[in-house]
């Protein structure tokens, strides 16, 4: 559900499929960026050229019933184009970012494609992207809600000693203030016996992957979008969404805690006016987006375009086309090579 989602340009049917019959390498293309930086928009255009399903790469799209505030595609784009990762789990349970890992691969890499095309992974979530992009190496450990409750009991500080002593390493990476990994590695040590930093690793695919980034070339672009993303919102019936949620869930649910849906329930109970909280969720979104942001750029192998320049749309399929090619003509060389 994007703002300023870009038009479909008119160009010859030849402009606008690309042909992998002389490869047997599958190919990934990845869409990603800030929030409301017209990422679907611009994947479902490109999915329809390339035949193509979209991938989500959203970790709050995965939750069933959570849908206007996580910008969840509409019906309508389902139609147009298959979506796979969105609706995976009740609001109450949990995915963990080794099985979403386990359920975007099934879908990217599957060795029996006739002929290869490419895949399309769509979204924010920055991790849930470097989990297929670089490989990560996660441990299987499933939420354990019990331990988990008796290590807070103990308190950050202690907890972060145990790590300490458990597994230095991992405690060297995270931050003495942050409880939610230091939970996580202990978590993992005392399910396993292992320490995690030893359970940790890379492992990169193999295929070719291009990553098409999206960001506003000024701050005003960026805080338009956000803006018209919160009144769409709004205007749509966020307010029954969060209603209901809580009526069925209960405020504690953890979900009814993020962007969005915190600031709205705080208008549900009559702590703030409606205009009060949509100027919060902006605010809000705007910190979130700069913190995306900031994750993405510092990755040197994104290409950069401007969300807002009116043939985006061509300039992405222009560079998808020329990477393309040039992935072909490397695999074929190697290929005659391998003959020789």
């Amino acid at each position: 559900m994007g703002v300023d989602q870009p038009i479909l340009s008119e160009k010859p049917v030849s402009d606008r499929t690309i042909s992998l019959s002389n490869t047997h390498v599958p190919f990934l293309i990845i869409v990603c960026g800030a929030t409301a930086t017209g990422k679907s928009g611009l994947a479902i255009s490109l999915a329809q050229r390339l035949n193509s399903a979209i991938v989500s790469a959203d970790s709050r799209q995965v939750y069933r019933e959570f849908s206007i505030g996580t910008a969840k595609p509409t019906v309508a784009e389902q139609k147009q184009v298959p979506h796979y990762l969105i609706d995976l789990c009740n609001p109450t349970e949990t995915l963990t970012l080794a099985e979403y890992q386990e359920q975007a691969r099934r879908l990217i890499e599957p060795i029996d494609k006739t002929p290869p095309q490419a895949s399309l992974l769509v979204g924010g979530t920055g991790l849930y992207i470097k989990s297929i992009v670089q490989g990560l190496k996660i441990p299987r450990v499933a939420p354990q809600p019990a331990l988990r409750s008796q290590l807070q009991s103990l308190g950050q500080a202690q907890m972060y000693g145990f790590l300490q002593q458990v597994d230095p390493k991992a405690a060297d990476r995270i931050h003495a203030h942050d409880q939610v990994r230091t939970l996580r590695a202990l978590e993992v040590f005392y399910v396993t016996g292992r320490p995690m930093s030893e359970q940790q690793g890379e492992a990169p695919p193999t295929y070719p992957i291009l990553q098409i980034g999206l960001d506003c070339a000024d701050v005003e672009g960026g805080d338009r979008r956000i803006q018209q993303r919160t009144a769409q919102m709004i205007e749509i019936g966020f307010e029954a969404e969060v209603r209901m949620l809580c009526e069925k869930y209960g405020e504690d649910l953890p979900l009814l805690d993020t962007l969005g849906y915190r600031e709205m329930k705080q208008y549900l109970r009559g702590d703030v006016s409606l205009a009060e909280a949509q100027r919060s969720i902006v605010l809000h979104t705007r910190q979130f987006a700069k913190r995306q942001r900031t994750w993405f750029r510092a990755d040197p192998r994104i290409e950069w375009f401007d969300a807002d320049r009116p043939d985006l749309l061509d300039q992405v399929w222009q560079q998808i086309r020329n990477f393309v090619d040039n992935e072909i003509a490397d695999t074929n060389l190697k290929i005659n090579e391998q003959r020789f």
